[in-house]
């Protein structure tokens, strides 16, 4: 399931709410309305986003045709913070920023959890690509085979399987052609385990 803005998860809620009230859509001009967007265009734009991540269904030739797909409604859903890049590949220093990411709920930990986006494609066969979407649970701890956002060294970030072998960790890609990282378990420090992902088509 694909991630929704700010401000598609705010339009995407008041579609909900006006239907509830109403028993019918909005007209493209009411959402325009509500949130300041004097172009009809915009809206139409917000609303095609909509539909092309499977949230709404429209009929083409009716004004107030807006459906919602109860199934994708019916999950909360919840900001994270973004908290900037990991490194599927070489490790790359950690950046922080303070944007937030709509998560569906059923994808949200037990503990604190934030999103990282992704750089590189060191973990292609588990199905994460660049530029991919981890949801990270804040953990300092993680057992062999789970991946994880690893610190190296106290500065750089990766993202990688984990594996405790002696007084060595290694950190395994999964990509063929890349080679682990071998390093003293106490140069690794584990900062988070992945427990989803999202991607942006």
């Amino acid at each position: 399931m694909q991630p929704l803005t700010k401000r598609q998860r705010e339009i995407l809620d008041y579609l909900n709410d006006f239907i509830q009230q109403h028993g019918y859509a909005p007209s493209l001009e009411e959402v325009g309305r509500r949130f300041g967007l004097s172009s009809l265009a915009t809206v139409h734009k917000h609303l095609t986003n909509l539909q092309d991540k499977g949230f709404i269904k429209r009929a083409w030739n009716r004004s107030r045709s807006v459906e919602l797909i109860p199934a994708r409604i019916g999950g909360r859903a919840l900001e994270l913070p973004l908290l900037g890049y990991v490194a599927a590949g070489r490790p790359i220093e950690a950046i922080t920023s303070t944007e937030t990411i709509t998560v569906p709920e059923a994808l949200v930990g037990k503990r604190d959890t934030y999103v990282l986006r992704v750089k590189g494609d060191s973990m292609i066969d588990e199905q994460i690509r660049d530029g991919d979407f981890v949801i990270v649970e804040d953990r300092k701890t993680a057992a062999n085979g789970e991946m994880v956002i690893a610190l190296l060294a106290g500065s750089d970030v990766t993202l990688k399987k984990f594996y405790k072998e002696q007084d060595q960790v290694r950190l395994q890609p999964a990509n063929p052609t890349m080679a682990p990282i071998v390093v003293a378990a106490a140069d690794v420090q584990v900062q988070g385990v992945v427990i989803g992902v999202m991607r942006r088509y």
